[in-house]
């Protein structure tokens, strides 16, 4: 039923159109009526540029290693709960995406192929070519546009979330024509990224900058570790502006070496992503030099064809090419394991309040997140936060329309949003 005063209403609103908010509507009935909201096109999403893979259990003797990477990754500050709920959720999890058309790689006989990324004991990473992420999102989204009961909002920004004493009770959104409205929803669900659009350098898109953490903090809604920014060791240093582009984990996984200014290598490149980062820097302020290298060779010109066929192109475009020759490296900011306070099943300290992905802290990831579990991490907690809204006891909210003219001037609005979350992440700094 429509609440008072709205200017609309759902079910279900959803911010976000990657990986998480794409499979939390499509695990939600088709008798709810579920709103996706994207700040810019739907496939501009950190999900789609996801290279490496996604992690799964490759058989039940992998349960215990995969544990102990992901707990060792993180520094033994994960949660064992959300660590042991992923992993045991992985296999149902590749097994529904394979059932919706994700292609992932197989050897000649059709069984799946697994690839080994640094801070892996083993192979346990599934892949399509060096484009997982997109082959995921993409088979999401294509099935998102084919359910009548979700409306797709693109160029849709959110600038609040609204709640009375008992529930939250729906968003303020701004669509191309940046008028607000007030959207009441019975549940709302944020999946909307992580703070890479903060950052000079970040393999994030832009518009990513945190605004829901913003957000919860002003409505008192916990976030935790907000100072938990992964670095990635391997990014193509690039003198052009914008997004730098991710040389992902599987090439060194793959048997690519990392090499000085002499070119000699320094450093293990399976170690976990913040031990790399480090001693790229290291070299780098050693040799006093702007990047390291990065040697494809070992791999080999057939498996680099095959498997990186999209690094490979991006390296040829940037002059490099690195079937005969290392190309320049550098970290970058990647990842925010921080974020919004979340529980097993997503609920935030706010009643009807969701919070999945990047979005989200519910402890998988610990300091430092082991590679290609993210998006295993916003599927299986996707899931989470749909079964919940489903089967969960909802509070109603009973308040009434809020007041849309502090959000009419967007500019000065967004410019605070970012203070606020780089200010709460300093704080959090030097808390510790």
């Amino acid at each position: 039923m429509k609440m008072a005063n709205m200017d609309d209403y759902f079910d279900v609103v959803i911010v976000g159109t990657g990986a998480a908010g794409l499979y939390c509507a499509l695990n939600l009935p088709a008798r709810y009526r579920i709103l996706l909201l994207t700040k810019q096109k739907a496939d501009e999403s950190d999900s789609f540029l996801a290279q490496g893979g996604i992690c799964m259990q490759h058989g039940e003797a992998d349960y215990r290693p995969f544990f102990d990477d992901t707990m060792r990754a993180g520094h033994y500050e994960n949660n064992p709960a959300t660590v042991d709920l992923m992993i045991r959720s992985s296999n149902s999890i590749i097994r529904d995406l394979v059932r919706r058309g994700v292609r992932f790689a197989r050897d000649d006989h059709g069984a799946l192929r697994f690839t080994r990324e640094g801070a892996h004991s083993r192979p346990r990473i599934l892949f399509h070519e060096d484009i997982t992420g997109h082959e995921i999102t993409q088979t999401l989204l294509n099935e998102v546009l084919r359910c009548e009961n979700i409306e797709l909002r693109e160029h849709t920004t959110l600038l609040d979330f609204f709640a009375d004493a008992s529930a939250c009770g729906g968003v303020i959104a701004a669509g191309p024509d940046g008028e607000p409205r007030a959207i009441g929803a019975g549940a709302v669900v944020l999946a909307c990224g992580g703070i890479g659009g903060l950052y000079k350098n970040s393999t994030n898109f832009p518009h990513i900058t945190g605004d829901a953490i913003a957000m919860a903090l002003r409505h008192g809604v916990a976030c935790e570790h907000l100072d938990y920014i992964q670095i990635h060791p391997t990014t193509l240093y690039s003198h052009r502006k914008g997004r730098r582009f991710l040389i992902s984990e599987s090439v060194r996984g793959e048997g690519a070496l990392l090499l000085d200014k002499n070119g000699d290598r320094f450093t293990n490149e399976l170690q976990p992503r913040d031990v790399v980062s480090a001693a790229i820097r290291a070299q780098m302020e050693k040799d006093g030099t702007d990047h390291v290298w990065e040697d494809m060779r070992p791999i080999g010109e057939a498996a680099i064809r095959e498997h990186f066929p999209n690094i490979l192109e991006r390296c040829e475009e940037e002059g490099y090419d690195p079937i005969h020759e290392p190309i320049p490296v550098v970290p970058a900011q990647h990842y925010f394991m921080g974020g919004i306070t979340a529980d097993l099943s997503s609920r935030t300290a706010l009643p009807r309040l969701y919070a999945c992905g990047e979005t989200c802290c519910n402890g998988v990831h610990g300091r430092n997140r082991l590679a290609s579990n993210s998006l295993l991490e916003s599927l299986v907690f996707a899931q989470r936060a749909a079964d919940d809204i489903l089967y969960g006891e909802p509070p109603v909210f009973t308040g009434d329309k809020p007041d849309l003219a502090p959000y009419r001037e967007q500019e000065p609005l967004f410019a605070a949003y970012r203070q606020e979350v780089l200010t709460a992440i300093e704080r959090s700094k030097n808390h510790e």
